[in-house]
């Protein structure tokens, strides 16, 4: 008598889990997950009407499906499987709901609901037809309900899919569901622009960097972002919201092509090709089964997504082993690699799990693929930045130890020199033959002591450059040593040559810190005087006379009786239409002035250098 009570408890437990109303939603309750209210019929030759179906429905043959949360997961099936649900109003007024499938990668979705005289009306829409069909517009499968005050209706989904198929049923009141697309939409504007920050972001540093390590990054994010789009319906409402031929075959395309940009953005992080060739050979090997792959969603997507399920799974494996590998080496990269890979893989396993049915639908596993790639792009970005600095600073030491090593080099050479000259005395002529050429070719006049032609060359275009761009004065005073060839010929080479250095001390002595005093040849010298004006120039010029007639140097020649100096000076505020050249000419002029007005005295050339109107001033 038990087993037969206990068979009869169990053939009634289908129609009492069928008999179970689900009351409606009220204002302020949010979404309510309608899976445990649900119970289904497996149509094996999809082909079952809504007479048939209900017929069934009276037989007791729809079944409670196996406990789950969140989602309905039916593996990939060619049936067409239909759900039924009893919703029930106990208010006095008609209630607005709004019956929501959040999975808009299903290709058709069939709602049969009842009007007011009980005659069922279809709907249909789903991810293979137009955007237009959708009763509701929102990137996922809604379809609007009235359900009439005080009374059941008893609702019928029929769905059917090419691909996995996850069958996710909410209901909602209508204006809680309202604020709730508001929000979903603001969430997934703040991904995408995310999104599109990154990508060009790392696009202009592949543009100023060549690296392409930048562009298969932005490959990725795009991928990632279109895979992401077309999972959550955006794709279909905003991008292609009439085309049909892309549907799911965009969905495994786009993953694959992802992975692809992957893959080899793994080899350029990690280096596989270098510290491991066979794995890199795999990842090679990985990437073309892929290619492959988004040619045969084109010709047969059922079977082709089965496999590449499989091998989404096999390319998480073998790039998270080879991240592995890197942290058990200690690499850098290899950090940021797998903190930030880490997130979008295991988003992308636990989304591939839940399609197999092999995890519950959640939160996580609902959302995991778009939020591990949301942490994905702002570790990566990290990853990236400092992979740019390590590279930074692996160059600087590199040329640090270049320098090193040349100077190391340079000294062994200057060593084995003076060595072989020591011992070699064939070599003697030849190295001072250098070393002449070295003492030539320096910045230091070799008779005076002060700067010497070469440098003065140089000092003088730096300065010019900077008086220019400071919009300041640049004096340039030319010395010449009165009636010097007399004094040598009366006193002799020697003494002219003591006499030169009296007079590149004196003038020395003069100047300023910031000036400089060079020989400019002969008994010519020459001082520049950055940030001078006119009146400061002609007096540094004027002191330099009264300093060098202040050394007493007897001159028999001269008027005074001593070596005096005339001085030519020129200023100007350096622009585009001035050059150096044309400064030093006016130095000149006003120094052959000097000469022709006497000697022993410093000639302002005009403000001008070379104007056709000016005449050289004197003190």
């Amino acid at each position: 008598m038990r087993r037969w009570l206990c068979g009869g408890l169990l053939w009634l437990l289908p129609v009492l889990a069928m008999a179970q109303a689900v009351p409606v939603q009220q204002p302020g309750a949010g979404g309510r997950d309608l899976i445990g209210h649900l119970t289904y019929l497996d149509d094996t030759g999809a082909n079952l009407t809504l007479e048939q179906v209900q017929a069934a429905d009276r037989a007791g043959r729809f079944a409670s499906p196996p406990p789950a949360k969140g989602a309905l997961s039916f593996g990939f099936t060619r049936s067409a499987i239909w759900l039924r649900v009893l919703l029930h109003n106990p208010g006095a007024e008609p209630s607005a709901q709004m019956l929501e499938v959040p999975n808009a990668l299903i290709s058709q979705v069939a709602l049969f609901a009842p009007d007011a005289r009980g005659a069922y009306h279809a709907t249909y829409t789903g991810g293979d037809l137009p955007f237009a069909t959708r009763p509701y517009p929102n990137r996922q499968l809604v379809f609007p309900l009235e359900v009439p005050a005080q009374s059941e209706q008893v609702l019928y989904l029929r769905v059917q899919s090419t691909i996995g198929l996850l069958v996710p049923v909410e209901l909602w009141n209508s204006n809680d569901f309202v604020e709730h697309t508001r929000d979903d939409y603001a969430v997934q504007a703040v991904y995408f622009g995310m999104a599109a920050a990154m990508v060009l972001f790392n696009l202009m540093l592949f543009i100023a960097l060549r690296d392409r390590i930048y562009l298969l990054y932005v490959s990725f994010v795009l991928c990632s972002a279109f895979v992401l789009a077309r999972k959550g319906g955006l794709a279909g409402e905003f991008l292609w919201p009439d085309t049909l031929v892309w549907s799911n075959t965009s969905y495994y395309g786009g993953a694959s092509l992802a992975l692809i940009a992957f893959l080899m953005f793994t080899r350029r992080m990690l280096y596989t090709a270098t510290l491991l060739p066979r794995v890199d050979r795999v990842l090679v090997v990985l990437a073309l089964l892929h290619l492959v792959a988004v040619v045969g969603y084109g010709v047969k997507i059922e079977t082709v997504s089965r496999y590449a399920l499989v091998l989404f799974l096999v390319t998480a494996v073998v790039s998270m082993s080879v991240g592995f590998w890197g942290v058990y080496k200690k690499m850098r990269s290899a950090y940021f690699y797998m903190g930030a890979f880490a997130m979008l893989l295991l988003g992308g396993v636990t989304t591939v799990a839940r399609t197999m049915g092999w995890l519950p639908s959640n939160t996580l596993t609902v959302d995991g693929l778009q939020l591990g790639s949301s942490l994905e792009m702002l570790l990566l970005a990290f990853a990236l930045a400092d992979r740019f600095n390590q590279m930074r600073r692996d160059k600087l030491k590199a040329q640090g130890e270049l320098m090193t090593t040349q100077q190391q080099l340079l000294d062994s050479v200057q060593a084995s020199e003076r060595t072989l000259a020591l011992r070699v005395e064939e070599r003697t002529q030849q190295l001072q033959a250098l070393n002449d050429k070295l003492e030539a070719l320096s910045m230091v006049d070799g008779l005076t002591g002060i700067a010497n032609r070469r440098q003065f060359d140089q000092v003088l275009q730096k300065e010019w450059t900077r008086m220019q761009r400071l919009g300041q004065p640049l004096a340039l005073v030319m010395v010449d040593v009165d009636w010097f060839k007399q004094y040598n010929d009366q006193y002799g080479h020697q003494a002219g040559d003591e006499c030169l250095r009296a007079i590149a001390q004196a003038i020395l002595g003069i100047s300023r810190a910031s000036d400089l005093v060079a020989r400019y040849g002969g008994e010519e010298f020459v001082m520049i005087a950055p940030a001078t004006d006119r009146a400061d120039a002609l007096r540094m010029a004027q002191r330099a006379c009264d300093a060098v007639q202040a050394l007493a140097l007897p001159h028999t020649y001269a008027e005074m009786g001593v070596v005096t100096l005339s001085c030519g000076v020129a200023t100007v505020v350096p622009q585009q239409q001035h050059t150096p050249e044309a400064l030093l000419r006016s130095a000149d002029e006003a120094l052959y002035q000097a000469k022709a007005a006497g000697r022993n005295q410093a000639v302002l050339a005009p403000a001008e250098p070379g104007g056709p109107d000016d005449s050289p001033e004197s003190p």
